[in-house]
């Protein structure tokens, strides 16, 4: 939450040396978007994904066209392709998907957003200063320098849009289990950002075709971390074939769930 399209920047020139474009665009709200910092809500945010994977359908008729959505962009993902009338593309890569909705937060965090959000839900917040020295979101510090001083980050956040991105990700673990076709779900075993609990709530929800990947050395910048390319490796071979093993040899994340199914 709070990046931009400046999430791939790594990713983007690493991809396009192999061939394979990728487009990136700001979530509407955020970024270089209209109404920056207001949240746009989630039936707009999923049009506006539909339209994006159209115009790259238009763009290139004949290829195949993956959606890679990284945290809240991997939850917008999971709520539009897993409603009645999903878009038409051919793969869906989750990497790190906001999965912490309502039903995996603790009461007491709901009840102070909840609260929040009917009494003063235009007022900006910052994490604690204790939550920003306990946790980060990757192991490469450079990324996180370079995000810092990236022009169009979001410092401060309104409560009515923190209140709308845990609907978000709520309905994005609820639609789980709508998905369909060849999808990846990846998630990094350092995340600090998305409990693993929620993650493996949203993850048994996957239908049995989807496949999962669980990497040791991963944080929740899985395209921004040290181990990066261990990540694009996979992300690049799944695009190319979703049933050849990835290049990683990442257990998936529920190996339990997934064999009995």
């Amino acid at each position: 939450m709070n990046d931009y399209a400046n999430t791939f920047y790594l990713a983007g020139p690493w991809f396009a040396e192999r061939g394979v474009a990728l487009y990136a665009y700001d979530a509407r709200g955020f970024g270089r978007s209209p109404r920056r910092g207001v949240w746009g809500g989630e039936r707009l945010m999923t049009e506006d994904l539909r339209t994006a994977i159209a115009v790259a359908r238009r763009a290139h008729p004949n290829v195949p066209i993956a959606v890679l959505g990284d945290s809240m962009g991997a939850a917008t993902a999971i709520a539009t392709f897993g409603s009645d009338n999903p878009p038409n593309a051919d793969r869906l890569i989750l990497v790190a998907p906001a999965v912490w909705g309502w039903s995996t937060m603790p009461d007491a965090y709901a009840m102070t957003l909840w609260v929040g959000a009917h009494t003063f839900p235009w007022r900006a917040v910052q994490p604690p200063s204790g939550v920003v020295r306990r946790r980060t979101a990757s192991d490469n510090q450079e990324a996180l320098l370079q995000a810092g001083r990236a022009p169009h980050m979001i410092w401060r956040t309104r409560i009515d849009t923190l209140y709308g991105l845990v609907g978000l990700m709520e309905s994005a673990s609820d639609r789980a289990g709508e998905l369909d076709g060849d999808v990846l779900f990846l998630y990094g075993a350092n995340d600090q950002i998305i409990p693993r609990n929620s993650a493996i709530a949203a993850a048994r929800r996957l239908p049995a075709s989807a496949r999962t990947a669980f990497y040791e050395n991963g944080w929740h910048w899985l395209l921004r971390d040290l181990q990066r390319e261990v990540v694009f490796e996979d992300i690049l071979a799944f695009v190319r074939d979703p049933a050849a093993p990835l290049p990683s040899d990442a257990p998936p994340l529920l190996p339990v769930v997934q064999a009995v199914r």
